[in-house]
C-alpha cells in the first residue's frame, strides 16, 4: 500500500542533515509544519513553512512545554485516511491530514551524563516528542515516522528515490524504530528516577555488534553495549564471543592488582598470574605458572607492553592481549600475526551489577567488588603469617576471587603456583592444584593457600599441610572450624578468616 507525502511536520533537537531532507520535501511540492526552532532553521533555508500555532491557534506555552499537543495536531497524525467518518470529522474540524512525522527527544541521557541537576534533567524529559512519535507510529499504516537523526540518511535516500511516496514495508519499519525509541527514552527516565535500586528491571541497549558466533559455532550471537568506549582494537580479528567473556574475566581480576601485574586466562580463570617489579619478569613469571594452559589464552597486563615484554610474549600463540598501551617498537611485533586481536583497555570501571538469564526469568546481584586487605584478616591461629606470607594470602586471595567454584589457589612469591578450579569439592579442587603445581616442578615448601569458601572439614588443611604449605586463608564459618584451627596449631600452620565468602559460578 502506497502513500504519497503531501504534509509533513518537523520539529526536532538535531537539526544537522536536516536541510537535505526539506529540500528534498521542497521540491515535491510537500507542505510543510514546524515549531519554534526548527521552524527558524527552515525559513533560514528560504522554504515555506506553517507554525504549528497558526493550525491550532495556540501559541506555544508555559516555557514552550506545551506547543504541539492539540486535536488538529494528533487528529492530522491519528486519523485512518481510508475511513471514511475519520476523513468526514477532520473536514468538519479542520484537521489537516499530516503524511510525515520527523520528530526527535530531547537529549535526557546526555543530560545526566554530563551532571546537571535535577531541574535541568526534569525539562529534558519530552512530552510532545514522545507523544508525536508514538501517535505517528501507532498509524503506521498511512503516516511515516522519523524518531531520530540517526534516521536522516536513510529518509533522504527513500524521499529521493521514491519522490516522497512511501510503501507499508517501510512505514512499518520506522514505526518499529520509532517505539524502540520511545521505549529506550522511557527506560532511562524510569532508571533516573529508581536511582539505581533496581526496584524493577529495566534494561535498554540500542548499540549492538554481531558476533562470529556464541560459545560454538552453531550459536548465533551479539553484543549488546558500546564497545568502543571500552577497548580501542588495533589490529586482529574480529572479537569472539567467547574472547569477550575471557577480556571481562580479565579486566575484573586484574583491576584487583596495582603492583605490575600479567595474568593469562583460559576458559575465564587465571591459568598464569605474576606481580613483579619489572614487567618482562612479570610476564615470565605468570608463563611459568602454565605454560601448557597458556596456549591459545587471553593476556592481560596493568602496564604499557615494552619491547622486551613482547619479544618474550611473541614465543607463544595466543589469542587476545589487553593492556594500557603498547610501545611503538612492541606494537611492530605483536602486529606480525594478522588474527592477534590486540587491544588497548580505555575503561576500567566495569559495571557495579551482574544480570543473567535462568528459567524464565533473570537474576540480578551486586557485582563482589570485595577485595580483603589486613584490616580483614582474623588470624584464628597461634602462629601468626609473616609479611611474606601475609603478601602472598593477600594475592592468592584475590585470584581465587576470580576463579570459578570449588577453588583452591597455590600461590609463593606473587605467583600463581596452581588453582583446582571448578571441582564438585574442595579436596578435589586441591588435589587438582597440587598435581599441577607438581606438574610444573613446583616446590610448594613455604606456598600458602587460599579458599573461596569455608573447610567443612580438616581434610583440606592435612593435605596442604603434607605438602609444605605454611599458611592459609579462607573465609572460615563452618560449624567444624576448629577441626582446621586445632590441626594447623598442632602443625605450626598460619590460618587466616576473612569472613568472606567468594563463591563464583
Amino acid at each position: 500500500m502506497k502513500r504519497k507525502i503531501t504534509s509533513a511536520l518537523i520539529s526536532v533537537y538535531h537539526k544537522e542533515g536536516l536541510d537535505n531532507i526539506i529540500r528534498c520535501l521542497q521540491k515535491n511540492r510537500v507542505k510543510i509544519y514546524s515549531t519554534g526552532g526548527t521552524f527558524d532553521y527552515i525559513k533560514n533555508l528560504n522554504i515555506d513553512c506553517t507554525k504549528v500555532e497558526d493550525i491550532t491557534g495556540y501559541p506555544s506555552i508555559f516555557d514552550g512545554r506545551v506547543k504541539t499537543l492539540h486535536p488538529k495536531i494528533f487528529g492530522g497524525i491519528l486519523s485512518i485516511r481510508d475511513n471514511s467518518n475519520h476523513q468526514k470529522e477532520a473536514k468538519d474540524f479542520d484537521i489537516p491530514n499530516i503524511d510525515l512525522v520527523i520528530v526527535d527527544l530531547y537529549p535526557f541521557e546526555e543530560t545526566i551524563a554530563k551532571g546537571s541537576d535535577e531541574v535541568e534533567i526534569i525539562e529534558k524529559i519530552d512530552i510532545g516528542g514522545i507523544s508525536l512519535i508514538r501517535a505517528a507510529a501507532k498509524n503506521f499504516n498511512d503516516i511515516l515516522v522519523v524518531s531520530s537523526s540517526k534516521q536522516y540518511d536513510e529518509l533522504y535516500s527513500l524521499l529521493e528515490e521514491n519522490s516522497c511516496n512511501t510503501n507499508i514495508e517501510i512505514r512499518k519499519k520506522f514505526a518499529k524504530e520509532a517505539f524502540g525509541v520511545s521505549s529506550h527514552y522511557d527506560s532511562a527516565i524510569f532508571n533516573w528516577f529508581d536511582n539505581n535500586n533496581s526496584s524493577e528491571l529495566r534494561i535498554s541497549l540500542t548499540d549492538s555488534v554481531h558476533l562470529r558466533y556464541g560459545e560454538n559455532p552453531h550459536q548465533n550471537a551479539k553484543f549488546f553495549g558500546k564497545l568502543d568506549d571500552f577497548f580501542i582494537q588495533l589490529h586482529g580479528k574480529e572479537i569472539s564471543y567467547n574472547n569477550l567473556l575471557d577480556c571481562d574475566a580479565a579486566v575484573n581480576l586484574i583491576n584487583d592488582f596495582k603492583d605490575t601485574t600479567v595474568a593469562i586466562l583460559k576458559h575465564n580463570n587465571a591459568c598464569g598470574l605474576a606481580s613483579r617489579e619489572n614487567l618482562c619478569e612479570a610476564w615470565k613469571a605468570a608463563l611459568a605458572g602454565d605454560h601448557i594452559s597458556a596456549y591459545g589464552g587471553v593476556i592481560i597486563s596493568n602496564r604499557i607492553i615494552d619491547i622486551n615484554t613482547a619479544l618474550e610474549i611473541n614465543k607463544i600463540f595466543f589469542e587476545v592481549i589487553i593492556a594500557p598501551n603498547y610501545s611503538k617498537e612492541a606494537l611492530e611485533l605483536l602486529t606480525q600475526k594478522k588474527n592477534r586481536i590486540i587491544l588497548i583497555l580505555k575503561n576500567t570501571q566495569v559495571q557495579p551489577t551482574q544480570i543473567r538469564t535462568v528459567l524464565n526469568g533473570f537474576l540480578f546481584q551486586e557485582r563482589d567488588l570485595s577485595t580483603e586487605t589486613t584490616k580483614n584478616f582474623k588470624i584464628v591461629t597461634n602462629l601468626q603469617p609473616t609479611n611474606s606470607q601475609t603478601n602472598d594470602l593477600i594475592f592468592a586471595n584475590k585470584i581465587v576471587k576470580h576463579t570459578k567454584s570449588n577453588a583452591i589457589v597455590l600461590a609463593k612469591n606473587n605467583q600463581l603456583i596452581a588453582s583446582g578450579t571448578g571441582q564438585t569439592s574442595r579436596v578435589d579442587a586441591l588435589l587438582q592444584a597440587i598435581e599441577k603445581a607438581k606438574k610444573f616442578k613446583f616446590s610448594l615448601q613455604g606456598a600458602v593457600m587460599a579458599s573461596d569458601a569455608f573447610f567443612p572439614f580438616e581434610d583440606c588443611v592435612k593435605i596442604a599441610t603434607a605438602e609444605g604449605i605454611k599458611a592459609v586463608i579462607q573465609p572460615g564459618g563452618s560449624i567444624r572450624d576448629n577441626e582446621s584451627i586445632n590441626f594447623c596449631n598442632e602443625h605450626d600452620v598460619a590460618m587466616v578468616f576473612t569472613e568472606v565468602r567468594h563463591f563464583k559460578h
